[in-house]
């Protein structure tokens, strides 16, 4: 009963720790005051004065078109690249090309970021938007692979070939028979880019040029002004959008989980 306890204790002391400051910060945006320590009434002029601001908007506009396109080409680059190592004979050069592929995800993202601007100006290609998504695209690809083999192992090949056997040409057996099998995972990785390329702020501060920023950029930028608690309205509201993708994740995992399970 003892160990329980202390079991129990050290986990509420790490969520404590964990969702205390965010719970905070959530706090402080609807307060009416400046001040961080004194509560000055309930209020939502900070969610409205963030709303008005243009730069905002701008840094949430490139944010979403970043991480969608990102995410979209992502998968399908990461499809195209599952099916390449699924179909692939030699063990030792399957096991090569999975160390490859899962390399960007240990790799520090400071030095992935450093690598990437480095290869950017050696290609002569101006840092901006197209930048940016080339990075995002780079880092996102590996998690959708990560994402779409563990469902390319559980299908049963015969069907594909049988499909082929019947007449069917290998493009409509993909769409037909492949993809279906395929996508509870391709639609998981897909979700897990988006989220991982609203969150990103290494990466995209080395390899965006000037004019063109992200949120997590921006608000690194507002920090340097000083914190405002338009601050803390922008980063709850982040937060809130990532936990509800989160939960969707988790959610199709489930789904499908018991699926399987059935």
């Amino acid at each position: 009963m003892v160990k329980n306890f202390f079991k129990n204790a050290y986990a509420w002391l790490i969520y404590f720790f964990l969702y205390a400051p965010i719970a905070v910060m959530i706090v402080l945006s609807f307060n009416a005051s400046r001040s961080r320590t004194k509560w000055g009434g309930f209020t939502l002029d900070w969610y409205k004065a963030l709303f008005d601001d243009e730069a905002v908007f701008n840094a949430l506009s490139n944010t979403l078109w970043i991480a969608v396109l990102s995410a979209v080409i992502a998968t399908v680059i990461a499809v195209m690249a599952s099916l390449v190592i699924f179909n692939m004979r030699g063990k030792t050069l399957k096991t090569i090309v999975m160390n490859i592929t899962t390399l960007p995800m240990m790799n520090p993202d400071i030095v992935t970021g450093v690598s990437l601007m480095i290869l950017f100006i050696f290609f002569g290609v101006s840092r901006g938007f197209v930048s940016l998504l080339l990075a995002h695209i780079t880092f996102n690809v590996p998690y959708v692979v990560m994402s779409i083999l563990p469902k390319l192992r559980q299908m049963d090949k015969n069907i594909y070939e049988a499909a082929l056997d019947l007449g069917a040409k290998p493009q409509k057996a993909f769409f037909k028979i492949v993809l279906p099998q395929i996508m509870p995972g391709v639609i998981t990785g897909m979700i897990l880019a988006f989220t991982l390329s609203i969150d990103d702020f290494i990466i995209s501060f080395f390899t965006t040029g000037a004019g063109v920023s992200n949120l997590s950029i921006y608000i690194y930028s507002m920090t340097k002004r000083g914190i405002s608690p338009e601050l803390y309205a922008l980063s709850t509201i982040m937060f809130f959008a990532v936990l509800t993708l989160l939960l969707v994740v988790n959610f199709r995992l489930s789904i499908t989980g018991k699926k399987e399970a059935k």
